[in-house]
């Protein structure tokens, strides 16, 4: 006769071994996380507002300004935006403005192409950004305040763009207008080359002094990789700090009345910055990988991929070092390159790719004290660490770390299953935050799943309930909830770039459609495998809101046998129990949920099941 037995498991999931090695524990999942020691779903997510933006972001800030606005500022590879209210605005800066032009437009009757010529384009090209001020209507098109991307170049002072409302005239010389030229466009992936196409040109490395496009510098010039364009973003006060890798610092004025609020350049700081973080308390503005002072260049001296570099004490634009400043600079070891720099309690954590530094104020003369805290730990991207409770975690390239006064690698249930995954290819776009109503740090990054280039999954950890989980998602930034109650992010759905409430309160669903959670235990037997197990009967013990779950058991008579699945069975509310026939050496159960809006947890579900020979 069968006996009723809770089906009791380890809290979190369990990959790095397989799944009848796991025994006892929860195996595989998807929004999921564990409450109490008990799975259940995770909430989910709805756009906090209509409007989308150009590219996929690649940081995100939340804060409240002087005049009490909760606000957002992230940035994607072509543009910098604010949300503020119910709105998204582009804040890119503008890097060059040419003078008014006069019948400086081309139109064809019926075409929405619009032909413009300037004086000089800057270097820009297909796929860069202009913005027009100043400009009246022609021939049914209105340029007034709009930014366009170059669709074509035709040649050095002459390029077209695409406008909404098709012109009424065919003209060659009309219009009028002030052309802005946005930050150039940055790299969604990462490029690779060999030399002028690729790199800095450095011609005089070759012997003849000369090179053609994309020829290496030397005959034994190894192939350059280009980074994906990230953005470092910091609050300085109640205003941002904002800086694309590979170009200098810019300044966000959040209650600047000039229309349009744009971040304007610092342009006393260094001329190429990988990225940057503000110091707390002392206030200075620290530059990660970034130009050498040169008296004779102060902003354009030779880049130092391993260079600190800090401005003078709550001063932004002065970076010049003398008796009368903090300005300084520090070149770190033990690596290659800086790849990022969190806050935490007593320090500013620095990362190469092979170690962590700790950067602390210690005032005059040097203003700061460097300290190597660990090596072989180093960062795989430049947001994929952050600090918790006064403890700093990261994920490395083959592991997940953390700081308390010395470094450690974590205890990762799931380690072997996330870089077996982990596409390589886009590591640089990780990316960690912090969820604190739910006491978990979160992990986004792409998977080796065919097509994928972008975030595409995610591995949580839960530092004060020790445990793991991991799952799939749309998101490629994440904000803790102080600001606006719930997380804030940013990802891609159909297509289009948007901002998100992320785990709103009492919100399970996806901008309103479905999402399915399901949860799989490892397998189970009865005296190792040497008895077939029998079940007839499941007690379900569920917190189910509304809905219904679905439940199926799987067994196998040996670990590589093929699989039998019960078939998939219905529970509501209203479900006492369920009768079914399983047998096998082994089992594992499923339990997933489809339902709109549905919250569910486990509970003290039993199973019915007895020894049932050795055959």
């Amino acid at each position: 006769m069968t006996k009723l037995a809770k089906f009791e498991l380890k809290q979190g999931l369990h990959r790095e071994s397989t799944q009848y090695e796991e025994e006892g524990k929860w195996y595989d999942g998807n929004h999921i996380r564990f409450r109490a020691g008990k799975p259940e779903n995770m909430r989910g997510y709805e756009t906090k507002v209509s409007a989308t933006f150009v590219g996929n972001a690649r940081d995100l800030i939340t804060y409240k300004s002087a005049d009490s606005k909760k606000r957002a500022v992230f940035g994607t590879p072509d543009r910098l935006y604010e949300h503020d209210g119910d709105r998204i605005v582009d804040i890119t800066p503008l890097v060059t403005t040419a003078t008014t032009l006069t019948n400086c437009f081309g139109t064809s009757s019926g075409s929405t192409r619009v032909c413009c010529s300037t004086t000089a384009m800057n270097s820009r090209g297909v796929g860069d950004y202009v913005a027009f001020t100043s400009s009246a209507a022609f021939n049914n098109v209105s340029l007034q305040g709009n930014t366009y991307p170059i669709v074509s170049v035709i040649s050095t002072q002459v390029f077209t763009i695409s406008v909404t409302d098709a012109a009424n005239a065919t003209a060659s010389d009309t219009g009028s207008a002030t052309f802005n030229y946005l930050i150039p466009t940055g790299n969604s992936i990462a490029v690779g080359g060999t030399g002028y196409g690729a790199a800095p040109y450095q011609a005089t490395v070759c012997a003849s002094n000369t090179r053609a496009w994309n020829q290496a510098a030397s005959a034994d010039a190894t192939d350059i990789v280009f980074d994906i364009t990230q953005w470092s973003l910091d609050n300085w006060g109640d205003d941002v700090v904002a800086n694309r890798s590979g170009s200098n610092i810019y300044y966000f004025d959040s209650d600047a009345s000039t229309v349009p609020i744009r971040a304007t350049s610092i342009t006393t700081s260094p001329v190429s910055v990988n990225s940057i973080v503000v110091s707390p308390n002392d206030r200075h503005l620290i530059a990660l990988g970034a130009n050498q002072y040169e008296a004779s260049a102060t902003v354009s001296g030779t880049f130092n991929p391993m260079l600190v570099r800090w401005s003078d004490q709550d001063d932004r634009t002065n970076w010049v070092p003398s008796l009368t400043t903090t300005s300084g600079e520090v070149v770190l070891t033990d690596g290659t390159k800086i790849i990022g720099a969190v806050r935490s309690r007593t320090a500013i954590n620095i990362w190469t790719d092979n170690a962590l530094w700790l950067m602390q104020f210690s005032g005059p003369p040097f203003t700061f004290k460097f300290t190597q805290a660990g090596t072989n730990c180093g960062l795989i991207a430049q947001h994929a660490a952050v600090d918790y409770n006064g403890v700093t975690y990261w994920m490395g390239f083959d592991n997940f770390y953390k700081y308390d006064g010395s470094v450690r690698a974590l205890d990762c249930t799931v380690r072997k299953y996330i870089f077996d995954r982990l596409n390589t290819k886009y590591q640089d776009k990780v990316f960690t935050g912090i969820n604190s109503e739910f006491k978990e740090i979160i992990w986004l990054y792409a998977s080796d799943e065919s097509g994928v280039t972008d975030c595409d999954s995610y591995v949580i950890y839960s530092p004060e309930n020790n445990y793991w989980t991991y799952g799939t998602g749309i998101f490629t930034t994440f904000a803790d909830q102080q600001v606006f109650g719930n997380t804030i992010t940013t990802g891609v759905s159909s297509n289009a770039s948007r901002l998100y409430n992320n785990e709103p309160p009492d919100y399970f669903t996806a901008n309103n459609n479905p999402i399915t959670s399901f949860v799989e235990s490892a397998d189970f037997d009865i005296e190792d495998g040497d008895k077939i197990l029998y079940m007839n009967k499941l007690i379900p013990d569920f917190d189910l809101s509304t809905g219904k779950l679905k439940v199926k058991i799987i067994t196998k008579t040996y670990p590589e046998s093929s699989e039998s699945t019960t078939k998939e069975f219905e529970i509501t509310q209203q479900t006492d129990k369920v009768n079914f026939r399983a047998r096998g050496r082994q089992a594992k159960i499923r339990v997933s949920c489809s339902s709109q809006n549905a919250s569910w947890q486990w509970g003290a579900v039993r199973i019915a099941v007895q020894p049932d020979g050795e055959r």
